[in-house]
């Protein structure tokens, strides 16, 4: 590979050197110098059209805007100068002309840059006498609604829509004050993409349906997660309110997901909030499920478990700690690991290259696999008369009721307890979601990656981690572990693929795998 060209300039006083091409605006970012934009995002092609990134570049006849100048050696560039000032506080003057003091009711309140801009830069007070125009919502179909008169005309989400999603049903209609985003006719925002337009829009005008006036940015918790609506292991944040994911948005990270983030991850934050979880340690005394001490009840699980052959049905979206526990079980106990595979339609995001949303519709099968356990539709071709069946995760989907009534004792740790166990099950210990844990997950590139917890889990349900380690020192193994760190440290000295991984140092982007499943240890993970 040629050696990539550097430039030296400085900005704003301070000295910078970045590759020959880059934008000045992504050059100040290196600085640490933000320079205001509307229409420029780093994963859409430059349209250079809101005009408020203008900069004054020493020995350029006039100003320039940031996102369409090349960095150039020798350069000085400066922000923050009158002349620059002017001219920004001009172009949020003519952008206010008709936008509507609607702060007090938008969604985008406290994370709007139009908010914060005029905030830093604009007028203190408006010339504007005249009445504002008004024009109605428009419904854009699929989650999003369109608030035009609060519209910029950033064109973010056309040329989302036009030049990564390739589905051009957005454009600019009209011309000068009449502007506005139009709809192809007979089309609609149904896009298993389409949703990413609101997080582009850098003001409220495309909001979207269903976290309408829920809340309001200051009032919400936020927290790194990976989205599990499928092995792509798209990074996003989870927001929480009282105690409830009310949204989940995607966070950037170029190596996986870019931007981006699909509708079926989106819409998943539901499941995180299911008011039906089993919340408290049950054991089966006669018919009935009674509530348990912890310790009563993992004991009662271990013995449920002892002089049998063990089979395993794990869900795939546990983490990679907890699937590493659920090995050691295996090895310790004898028996088979299995874990569910859900499918679906491939979409991918055209202009985002290599990212999808992928046919496996879990997050984790590609540690399942390096951990030893087979992806299975169903378990009777693994269960035998008289084995123990663990159930662990919400796992169950498929399962017919007399390959259960096959296992002569069923053990069940997952969130939610399915109706063909409440009969069935010897014991159930609860357990958190991915949202009330911290942990590790491993994408289909075999990118580990880390998420952290966002909420508090309901009654006295414990960490997956947590309730297997205990588990394994129960029936015999060795899970004296108190983190998930300690647990991750252990998997990585034992399996090549995760050898000279730390816990610490995967940081919220993650890190690639040495191996992406060549060599990867499966000690005792057989049938």
């Amino acid at each position: 590979m040629a050696d990539v060209k550097m430039v030296s300039l400085t900005i704003e006083g301070r000295p910078v050197t970045v590759p020959d091409g880059m934008s000045i605006l992504e050059a100040a970012k290196t600085a640490g110098v933000l320079i205001p934009h509307y229409c420029y995002h780093p994963g859409l092609p430059v349209a250079g059209v809101c005009r408020m990134c203008l900069v004054e570049v020493e020995k350029f006849p006039k100003l320039a805007p940031a996102c369409a100048t090349s960095v150039g050696e020798g350069q000085v560039v400066h922000v923050h100068s009158p002349k620059a000032l002017e001219a920004r506080k001009g172009v949020l003057e003519f952008l206010l002309i008709n936008h509507p003091l609607d702060c007090p009711i938008c969604d985008q309140a406290g994370e709007c840059e139009l908010q914060d801009y005029t905030f830093a830069e604009g007028r203190a007070d408006s010339r504007y006498r005249e009445p504002k125009r008004f024009n109605p919502v428009e419904d854009f179909g699929g989650d999003v609604l369109y608030v035009q008169n609060r519209c910029i005309l950033c064109t973010r989400c056309v040329r989302f829509m036009s030049e990564v999603a390739q589905d051009p049903v957005l454009n600019v209609s009209e011309r000068g004050d009449r502007a506005f985003i139009g709809k192809a006719e007979g089309h609609d925002l149904t896009n298993p993409w389409a949703g990413n337009v609101v997080d582009l829009c850098p003001v409220g005008a495309l909001l979207s349906k269903d976290f309408l006036n829920r809340a309001r940015a200051w009032e919400l918790d936020r927290a790194p997660t990976i989205c599990t609506g499928c092995s792509q292991g798209c990074n996003a944040v989870a927001e929480t309110r009282d105690n409830v994911v009310v949204r989940l948005k995607p966070r950037a990270n170029d190596q996986v997901n870019q931007y981006y983030m699909c509708e079926v991850g989106r819409q998943g934050y539901r499941d995180f909030n299911r008011r039906d979880r089993v919340d408290q340690p049950l054991v089966r005394h006669g018919n009935t499920l009674t509530i348990a001490e912890w310790d009563d009840a993992t004991t009662s699980a271990a013995r449920a478990l002892a002089g049998r052959r063990l089979v395993v049905l794990a869900s795939a979206n546990l983490s990679n700690e907890s699937l590493f526990l659920l090995e050691r079980t295996i090895a310790t106990v004898g028996g088979a690991g299995l874990f569910r595979l859900d499918e679906g339609p491939e979409v991918p995001l055209p202009g985002a290259p290599d990212v999808a949303l992928r046919a496996e519709r879990v997050a984790n099968a590609t540690a399942a696999r390096m951990l030893g356990f087979t992806a299975a539709a169903a378990i009777g071709s693994a269960l035998r008369d008289g084995d123990a069946l663990l159930i662990v995760g919400d796992a169950l989907n498929g399962v017919s009721t007399a390959d259960l009534d096959r296992a002569s004792s069923i053990v069940y740790v997952g969130t939610v307890l399915p109706a063909a166990l409440e009969a069935r099950a010897a014991v159930v210990l609860p357990i958190t979601n991915i949202v009330e844990e911290e942990g590790t997950l491993t994408n289909l590139r075999g990118r580990v990656q880390r998420f952290m917890q966002a909420k508090a889990a309901p009654g006295v349900a414990r960490p997956s981690w947590y309730v297997l380690a205990d588990l394994l020192t129960s029936v015999g193994g060795d899970g004296r572990f108190y983190m998930p760190a300690e647990v991750f440290t252990a998997l990585a000295s034992t399996h090549p693929s995760f050898a000279g991984l730390d816990y610490e140092s995967l940081g919220l982007r993650g890190l690639p795998m040495v191996e992406q499943g060549a060599g990867a240890a499966t000690t005792g993970v057989t049938a």
